[in-house]
């Protein structure tokens, strides 16, 4: 390494060599510890009066990173998740450089110490059935461009997909028009590499496969106006924009991420079971699929009425109808 005190080099290999053969880490994930150094280097050079390319590592003290997590909520109007996930960015790049040089251990332990900010869990919206049934009919189906939006947000409800998977979906995924006359299914390329099947209703199978039309295996599913994949940003600007044009969603911000809750939350009510919307969903806890039985207060509200209110006692015993344990299953 040609300077050990300059910070160039030690990112270098932390972001060419280590997260991506070492740790071989996700690519949404490389792509956010990049974009962390991105922000914190002309940060931190512009306080210092320093270019990017001469920082030093011991310019990157505690205070500085404080300072430019304060920046990231205060100036650029980051969230505290936000905030907290560049923190762990900067916290396995110094465990990294401790690794190959024990003398900054005491360096390490110091970029340690930043506590991450507590934050309060944020509210999970989702859509009732007649909401989403508007939205997903604001696009025009009679030109091929909405063809492609209305697939992609039928898509979306149908899988509870992730944005990221949505958008690396090849023609080859969807397993459609089975000759055995099984049921069509997808493939899910999830987080962490982890593939996941998902079964597709008969009218997600009948808009993917018109999009597949003409379309080699290995193309990308849903095209953008300019004919090519659509980017994160793509995705959240159809849903956003397709949620402004429903009347009963006015003042409402719609995400990607509030139909993968509405997904989960009809799958509830539906009466399928926790673990199996976990897997519908690719979460890797069911502690994370939970949130959405102990939120649910009117499927609490029915599991009480169907209670005896008395206490019970030798001669009083709980009282609890038909279905009652189906319910409390679902809790």
């Amino acid at each position: 390494m040609s300077s050990p005190r300059t910070l160039g080099p030690w990112l270098r290999r932390f972001l060419t060599e280590h997260i991506v053969t070492e740790r071989n880490l996700a690519r949404n994930t490389r792509k956010s510890y990049r974009d962390t150094f991105l922000l914190l280097l002309p940060f931190v050079g512009t306080r210092i009066r320093k270019p990017v390319d001469r920082i030093a590592i011991e310019d990157l003290t505690p205070r500085r990173v404080r300072q430019f997590l304060d920046h990231l909520e205060e100036d650029r109007g980051c969230s505290v998740q936000t905030r907290n996930q560049r923190l762990s960015a900067i916290r396995a790049f110094a465990r990294f450089v401790a690794s190959r040089d024990p003398a900054r251990i005491e360096w390490t332990g110091c970029i340690r110490t930043i506590a991450s900010k507590k934050a309060a869990p944020k509210p999970i919206g989702w859509l009732t059935k007649t909401e989403m049934a508007e939205l997903l009919e604001v696009p025009n189906r009679r030109t091929p461009r909405g063809r492609v939006e209305h697939a992609l947000l039928l898509f979306l409800y149908n899988t509870g997909a992730r944005v990221s998977e949505t958008t690396q979906l090849l023609v080859d995924d969807p397993r459609i028009g089975r000759r055995d006359g099984a049921h069509a299914l997808v493939n899910i390329h999830g987080k962490g590499r982890k593939e996941r099947q998902c079964p597709l209703w008969p009218r997600t199978e009948a808009v993917l496969a018109e999009l597949a039309q003409g379309q080699k295996a290995a193309d990308t599913v849903f095209l953008s106006r300019q004919r090519r994949p659509y980017a994160r940003f793509g995705v959240y600007r159809l849903v956003e924009r397709s949620g402004a044009r429903v009347p009963s969603l006015a003042g409402r911000r719609i995400t990607p991420h509030t139909i993968r809750h509405t997904s989960a939350r009809h799958l509830l009510r539906a009466g399928i079971d926790l673990n199996t919307i976990r897997a519908w969903l690719g979460h890797a806890s069911l502690d994370t699929t939970n949130v959405y039985a102990e939120i649910d207060m009117e499927m609490k509200a029915k599991a009480m009425a169907l209670c005896d209110a008395t206490e019970p006692g030798p001669d009083r015993p709980w009282k609890t109808g038909n279905g009652l344990m189906s319910v409390l299953t679902a809790l």
